[in-house]
């Protein structure tokens, strides 16, 4: 993966931070030293002194310092559909949200499915994006679910994984295929599991579904998908990866695959973890998602995967939408939210309220994708990439449409309070997001 920021150049200490690093373990106050884009060290030893003269010195006043976030699902416009969002636009919207690095998905006009399409998002990205990007390729020609992409030579152009984005690969025959060759390359291999035959519904099939006269999808819908693919996985030996998990079923059918040792990770967007079928409301279109809303139980059951390490990542399934296919009656409306700009600050609702530790909230935001994706970034280890973010906890902020920097507004955390701020978000030692502070 091509880096999006060029490296800044000096060296530079912040100092007297609570710093967070899950992949070395660290919890504790300290400093971080950086210079010419790259950390040199971290930890309590890092001072005003050992930095050594000539080191330009920020005080962190005690705040959160961590690994820059990944984030593993994010779509955008670009290339075909810019007037929804652009990688220049996603990129300032993950940059306040505290994300330094951004897996942008196949699903757009062309399709992320040949090397000169995959070649063309990282040159995009150097030229426009203020954080970095990486592409995941489509695993079917034109996501048909029909025709193999060819897997070697997308890695070899800088594809990291492989997926139809939000289309799941039915064909059991096919995605076999594309797993046994994925195992060759050492590619992950990441699905949407929805069986499409059965997720033909609005929103999750329930007594709330009943009550608002809309067409449900049962949860067993995704965890066939999944169940499915962990058989094909047993057979392959493939590196395989749920991209975003639902309820309850799926959080113990993954357990019980990880229990057998089988190479396989999972996800679960901040919405589910935060939100669930109750929200919806008066027919509020913002929280039309794929996979949907589901009950409390579901979602309490998410956050306890969370916490045991079963879900490995948290993602913001960014989603833009524009409001001529947003303000429409739910049924006829499109699937998907914004949540690059409020990824972490929703997330921290897990720690107020849920009682998640921070590492292990830390863990699933940064460390975790960056190993499951093989990158660079994730960890504050000397000769590691100066990508980290500095944030206020405690800070409230409430979400209007008019301050969040993504080009659609489909925010379903839209007026609602968030408790925890991104300060400042730094990407190869250079800042590109500052918000009031703590100097």
């Amino acid at each position: 993966m091509a880096p999006s920021a060029k490296h800044s150049s000096g060296r530079k200490a912040y100092l007297n931070a609570r710093l967070i690093d899950p992949a070395q373990g660290l919890d504790g106050k300290g400093g971080l030293l950086i210079e010419d884009g790259w950390i040199l060290a971290a930890g309590p030893k890092v001072t005003a002194q050992s930095a050594g003269a000539g080191t330009t010195i920020f005080d962190c006043k005690g705040q959160l310092l961590v690994p820059g976030l990944i984030d593993m699902r994010v779509f955008t416009g670009e290339p075909g559909n810019e007037y929804r969002e652009t990688l220049a636009t996603a990129s300032e919207a993950a940059a306040a949200g505290g994300i330094t690095t951004m897996i942008v998905m196949p699903n757009t006009n062309p399709v992320i499915d040949d090397a000169a399409i995959v070649d063309f998002i990282l040159r995009r990205a150097r030229d426009t994006a203020i954080v970095r990007v990486a592409p995941m390729a489509a695993l079917t020609k034109g996501l048909g679910g029909e025709f193999m992409t060819e897997i070697g030579t997308l890695q070899e152009a800088g594809a990291v994984a492989v997926t139809d984005g939000n289309k799941a690969v039915a064909n059991a025959r096919i995605f076999r295929r594309a797993l046994a060759y994925a195992k060759d390359f050492d590619m992950l291999v990441v699905q949407h599991a929805e069986e499409p035959t059965l997720a033909t519904g609005v929103m999750n099939a329930s007594e709330t579904a009943g009550r608002l006269g809309l067409a449900g999808t049962l949860a067993v819908s995704e965890v066939i998908m999944v169940e499915r693919d962990l058989r094909l996985v047993e057979s392959t030996g493939a590196r395989y990866h749920v991209a975003q998990i639902s309820c309850r079923q799926s959080v113990e059918v993954i357990r019980a695959a990880k229990a057998r040792g089988l190479p396989v990770t999972c996800g679960v967007s901040v919405n589910h973890l935060v939100l669930n079928e109750n929200d919806i409301g008066a027919y509020r279109t913002f929280f039309k998602l794929s996979p949907p809303l589901r009950s409390e139980d579901d979602r309490r059951a998410l956050v306890e995967g969370v916490q045991d390490g079963t879900i490995d990542v948290i993602v913001s399934s960014h989603d833009p939408q524009s409001a001529d296919t947003k303000r429409l009656p739910f049924a006829e409306a499109e699937f998907g939210a914004i949540g690059l700009e409020t990824l972490f600050s929703a997330s921290l609702s897990l720690h107020h309220n849920d009682g998640v530790p921070l590492p292990r909230l830390i863990d699933a935001l940064s460390a975790k994708p960056a190993q499951i994706l093989g990158l660079e970034a994730g960890r504050l280890a000397p000769g590691a990439p100066a990508d980290f973010t500095l944030a206020d906890i405690q800070h409230s902020w409430t979400v209007e449409d008019h301050i969040l920097r993504s080009r659609s507004k489909n925010s379903p955390f839209e007026h609602r309070t968030l408790e925890g701020r991104v300060l400042e978000t730094v990407v190869a030692g250079r800042t590109v997001y500052a918000y009031d502070l703590p100097r």
